[in-house]
């Protein structure tokens, strides 16, 4: 295996070279990585740590971005790109993610522009490139940096990265953006938005570290890490009072547990020809 370090200079050595960067910053362990490798490639005064905050985003994971990009001396902005006014994404297609990340980098490509960043940055690691991954189009259309994708290191390796460098990050459970609840198809609203927002934030309040509650109308489909399972199971009363008070009428426990994407589970039937059914 590469040392840590020298993986961390393969990756400042991709940065280097454009003198200055705003980073897409989302607070997860990929792109709090991603700043932390500007930041030794070109030192803290020559990076801005980018945040879109809007109603796709938990409220909790703010203070603690803000957080992250204060441990690392980096100035930290917040922006809302309002992905939701546009009807491409907010009809919830197969492809919403490239409508989403066309509409940020495009932003932060703008404000790099304004303000003289020699590049905009990205977190997408070598393993994004194997999902379905529409933003990843996008990142690629606008011309956005991907370092840890293009050195090759996928999620394992940027959590042992984050951990040399003693990121808090570096075990942080995924968190994709709340849109990624909702089956493809199903319109996405800031009611709905707010009541998956509400459950997750409950739960999460309660321990459960890998958790989604998943859109179904008025189902709830809760998905946790497999060694929460009996944990959610003996909590259910709670669960249930708790998730219907966010809004849903009924609550049901996955008992495949948490997957990341398990949404896109649809596409595959697709493509298989199979019928699809949603939920």
């Amino acid at each position: 295996m590469i040392g840590a370090e020298q993986r961390l200079r393969e990756l400042e050595a991709i940065v280097a070279p454009h003198g200055s960067a705003l980073v897409a910053f989302s607070g997860g362990v990929d792109s709090s990585l991603a700043l932390a490798v500007a930041v030794r490639a070109l030192s803290r005064e020559r990076v801005l740590a980018v945040t879109s905050c809007n109603e796709t985003y938990l409220p909790s994971e703010l203070e603690k971005a803000r957080e992250l990009a204060a441990s690392l001396g980096v100035r930290h902005e917040v922006i809302n790109t309002r992905e939701l006014d546009d009807p491409n994404y907010a009809s919830n297609p197969s492809n919403r993610c490239y409508f989403c990340k066309s509409t940020l980098y495009a932003e932060l490509g703008r404000m790099a522009r304004e303000r003289g960043y020699g590049c905009v940055v990205d977190g997408a690691n070598a393993d994004d490139e194997g999902d379905w991954r529409p933003g990843r189009k996008a990142a690629r259309e606008l011309g956005v940096l991907s370092p840890l994708s293009e050195a090759g290191v996928g999620k394992e390796e940027v959590r042992r990265l984050a951990r040399h460098l003693g990121l808090s990050t570096w075990d942080k459970p995924a968190l994709a953006c709340l849109s990624s609840r909702f089956p493809y198809g199903q319109r996405i609203t800031p009611e709905k938005l707010s009541q998956v927002a509400q459950a997750e934030e409950f739960l999460r309040s309660r321990g459960f570290r890998q958790v989604r509650v998943r859109h179904h109308g008025e189902i709830a489909r809760l998905e946790v890490a497999e060694e929460e399972m009996e944990r959610a199971f003996r909590m259910r009363e709670e669960i249930c009072s708790a998730l219907k008070e966010a809004g849903f009428a009924y609550v049901a426990l996955d008992l495949s547990g948490y997957r990341s994407g398990s949404l896109n589970a649809a596409l595959r039937g697709r493509k298989k020809g199979l019928p699809v059914i949603s939920g």
